[in-house]
């Protein structure tokens, strides 16, 4: 968790340099994609690299923030406005996210451990339930 900072700065280095093609969340053999919200305070595009679980056609999202005991910037862009766009290997799509709660929560949480066991560390660390969105793509 210590290295956060670093890697977040290596990741946007990638991004930049080739286009949103490369992150060190895809070069570790991981989904990755490319989040632009809508800032809840400044109205601008705000975009964070992050992993994700691909879940049919879906994609959902966790928001560890490194195990950080607050929601990242982007769960709370989310929350007030669930439209977004995605990159995908540097290919853009709108969607809409919907943060899951309940059984639905639950049952997601139950596969993405599954799928990435480091989320329990995290939550540990960061002492709070690791919010959870499924992003849907929009039709057009």
């Amino acid at each position: 968790m210590r290295t956060a900072g670093a890697v977040v700065w290596a990741d946007k280095k990638l991004h930049r340099a080739f286009g949103g093609r490369v992150s060190l969340v895809a070069l570790a053999g991981l989904p990755s994609l490319r989040l632009t919200t809508t800032g809840r305070k400044s109205g601008l595009p705000r975009s964070t690299n992050l992993l994700y679980y691909p879940h049919g056609d879906d994609l959902v999202l966790t928001a560890s923030n490194w195990g950080r005991p607050h929601d990242p910037a982007w769960a709370l862009n989310l929350r007030a406005n669930p439209k977004a766009s995605v990159a995908l290997a540097g290919r853009p799509a709108e969607v809409f996210a919907r943060e899951l709660h309940g059984d639905e929560y639950d049952a997601m949480w139950r596969e993405l451990l599954a799928f990435w066991p480091g989320y329990a560390m995290e939550q540990r660390e960061a002492a709070r339930p690791l919010p959870v969105f499924r992003l849907t793509r929009l039709a057009g």
